[in-house]
């Protein structure tokens, strides 16, 4: 079979039966060319670029539904934070219990974060979160500055965040050696203990910016120093401490300092450091 360019004609030949191009014979059928189709030219409006009927592009989803910022944002426990704390504390400091114990050590946990932060008077606790997914900005808050319970903060906001880490900081200086014969507390120190963070939020720095804080805390309750036991087993944890100005204190050969309560086989570093201390830059 043939093929014809387009804008010729077909002859039939008497002689023929094959048809044979042509031009100019009265019998020819002509396949024409269809016009050329001109695309119209673009225009310039200065209406809004808002599509109408119900359609919407992406950036102006973003800009009618912001996404939440995924900073991380370091601020006081509220009552909001305390299953996550608990839960934060134990999956870091135990985690070989499955369920129901794991459960059962929350629960545990959370009572005793919500009962047992009694303080001398005098002294103050608070516990400090790393959370992500909040807004920055606390902008949703119910509750009085005044009402806590235990160390943490009895505001509530809609847009709280998840915890990722904590810390707990206080002047009751149980675990810091006495002074004096009549072994008196002592007062002017800061203690941080319980710093944990979740496993798959760690090496993000937010161990790091809850000490921040909590030296900064700790200068605003006017202390010149803070202190914390560190396993000695946990040599990047030391290390961690070490860069933030943290320096070893040795037990005098015979004193009975105290320590926090653990298994009986796991021994401490006391370390401290000045306020006024410079930290080492990663």
């Amino acid at each position: 079979m043939r093929s014809l360019t387009l804008g010729t004609s077909l002859t039939l030949s008497p002689s023929s039966s094959t048809p044979t191009p042509s031009s100019k014979s009265p019998l020819s059928l002509l396949i024409k060319q269809p016009p050329p189709f001109y695309p119209p030219s673009p225009r310039v409006s200065n209406e809004s670029s808002i599509p109408r009927f119900g359609a919407c592009r992406a950036t102006q989803v973003v800009d009618l539904f912001p996404t939440v910022s995924p900073e991380i944002v370091v601020r006081e426990a509220r009552l909001e934070d305390c299953w996550e704390v608990a839960e934060t504390h134990c999956s870091s400091f135990f985690p070989e219990y499955s369920f129901p114990l794991d459960f059962v050590l929350r629960v545990d946990r959370l009572v005793g974060m919500l009962s047992g932060f009694s303080i001398p008077p005098g002294c103050r606790r608070t516990c400090l979160v790393a959370v992500i997914g909040g807004s920055v900005g606390d902008t949703f808050l119910f509750g009085t500055e005044d009402f806590k319970i235990g160390g943490f903060d009895g505001k509530f906001s809609l847009n709280k965040g998840y915890v990722t880490g904590i810390l707990t900081i206080d002047t009751v200086a149980d675990f810091l050696p006495r002074k004096g014969p009549l072994r008196q507390r002592r007062t002017g120190i800061a203690y941080i203990s319980n710093v944990a963070v979740r496993e798959r939020f760690r090496r993000k720095g937010i161990a790091k910016r809850l000490i921040a804080k909590a030296e900064a805390q700790a200068k605003s309750w006017g202390c010149r120093a803070v202190a914390l036991h560190c396993d000695l087993n946990n040599p990047g944890a030391t290390k961690l401490y070490k860069d933030q100005g943290f320096r070893c204190i040795k037990v005098p050969e015979g004193a009975n300092w105290p320590q926090p309560k653990t298994a009986p086989n796991v021994k401490f570093n006391f370390m401290m450091k000045l306020l006024n201390t410079p930290t080492t830059t990663a």
